[in-house]
Parts: structure tokens; C-alpha cells; sequence
């Protein structure tokens, strides 16, 4: 098992899109990939908003995105584009700040026993590739993980506590599973937490929600796009 961190890795330039993680059959996509289910995307709905306490963000703080990767989104699905475009423009406005961006991709499994299939096969190259639509610079950094979660073997607390990180953002997909895993991850081991809600998305309506109304809460704060990026620039 190969486990990486590397800052600065190039990005292939064409963006394919697939999905993975699905106990439905293989539909004979050219990215071996089953039949298609759309991301749910809550962030059109009013009724998660009124309960958001974003308050601050730590002079440090870093944007994890998650699994943002050709072998994992794909196109074309209204909830992940704008999960793109919002998770590129936090990016963008956190490079403009001098903070730390860490793209996270996914390049592999756990081994253990599991009731529902994973989808297996053999993947086509690319497949880990990170979408150019983050438009990847040489100051960001990149984990690869093989589980769920960013922290897991992967170097990434070392990273950040090295950069005296004392707060993250999180954002990408899936909603319930790399992203829940990761705030989790970032929680127990003493950070603070802030997820992006309406940059993220699940295969699951209820999932998603699940994560969002009832995890999320325990874990940090959250807030939209929108609101980090005033926040970040009241804090500056």
C-alpha cells in the first residue's frame, strides 16, 4: 500500500467524471462505472439555513476538498457542478489569503468486510486524477488516502500542525462518507471544525441531510460558501 503527500501535483487536462461506492450494476460506462444516481444538493433549501452558527475562522485556517477527482463526480449533474464551482472558489479566495488548500484524492479502499459492494474492477488510468476545474497551483498541497478520511495514514495532521493550523474548512464529496470522515477525523484530534454545506454533495438525499442537520452540528460550524468567504474577509 502506497500512501502519498505531495505538494503541487499536476492535473490531467481533460475532466471525465464517474462515480463510485453504488451496490448498482455496472452500466457499461467507458469509466467502468454503475448506472448513474444524482448528487442530492440541499443548498437551495431555506430551511437548512436558519440554523447555521458560523462565528469565526482561526487566523490559520486551512480548506480540505475532498475527492474532487475524475473517478469520482462526474458530469453532467446540476449538484455537482456548483459543489465544483463553489469548492474552486473557496480555493481561490484562500490562495488569495496566503492559507493553505489541501486536495484530497482517493486511491483505494479499505480491505475489511463490508455488506454492501463497493464496485470493484479494474480502474482506467486517470481515475485519481484531480478535476482541473480546481485549477491546482504549486502552493497547494495534495493527500492521497485509501480511506474515508483524509487523517488516516496520510500524513495530513503532521501537515497541518506543521503549518500551525489551528482550524479547517472542509468541502467535495461525498457528503456522508470522505467528508463526514474527515470533519470527524479533524474533530478528535483537536481542530476546529467549519463545513462548506453547499459545497458538498451526497448520492443520498437522506444521507446528505442526515450528515448536515444532525452530524454536522456536533462537529463544528457550519455555513455556505458565501458566508465563509465574507467571514474570511472580516478575519483577515
Amino acid at each position: 500500500m502506497r500512501l502519498s503527500l505531495n505538494r503541487g501535483a499536476r492535473t490531467g487536462r481533460q475532466c471525465f467524471f464517474a462515480k463510485m461506492f453504488s451496490p448498482y450494476p455496472k452500466s457499461g460506462h467507458p469509466w467502468n462505472t454503475p448506472d448513474r444516481i444524482p448528487f442530492a444538493d440541499f443548498s437551495s433549501r431555506p430551511n437548512l439555513d436558519q440554523n447555521i452558527m458560523l462565528t469565526t475562522l482561526d487566523f490559520k485556517t486551512a480548506l480540505i476538498i475532498i475527492d474532487l477527482q475524475k473517478g469520482v463526480v462526474f458530469a453532467p449533474v446540476a449538484a455537482i457542478n456548483e459543489v465544483v464551482e463553489r469548492a474552486s472558489t473557496l480555493a481561490a479566495e484562500f490562495r488569495k489569503y496566503h492559507l493553505p488548500v489541501v486536495l484530497v484524492n482517493v486511491t483505494g479502499g479499505a480491505s475489511g468486510r463490508v455488506e454492501l459492494s463497493r464496485g470493484g474492477g479494474q480502474r482506467p488510468e486517470g481515475w485519481t486524477d484531480l478535476i482541473p476545474e480546481l485549477n491546482q497551483q504549486p502552493s497547494d498541497y495534495t493527500i492521497s488516502k485509501q480511506t474515508w478520511g483524509a487523517f488516516m495514514n496520510t500524513g495530513l495532521e503532521k501537515l497541518l500542525k506543521d503549518l500551525e493550523v489551528t482550524q479547517v474548512v472542509v468541502a467535495g464529496v461525498a457528503t456522508s462518507i470522505g467528508v463526514e470522515s474527515t470533519a470527524r477525523q479533524a474533530y478528535e484530534l483537536g481542530f476546529n471544525v467549519t463545513l462548506a454545506t453547499d459545497a458538498m454533495a451526497d448520492l443520498s438525499p437522506e444521507t446528505h441531510e442526515n450528515s448536515i442537520t444532525r452530524i454536522f452540528p456536533r462537529l463544528g460550524e457550519t455555513g455556505t460558501t458565501k458566508q465563509i468567504i465574507e467571514l474570511l474577509s472580516r478575519s483577515r
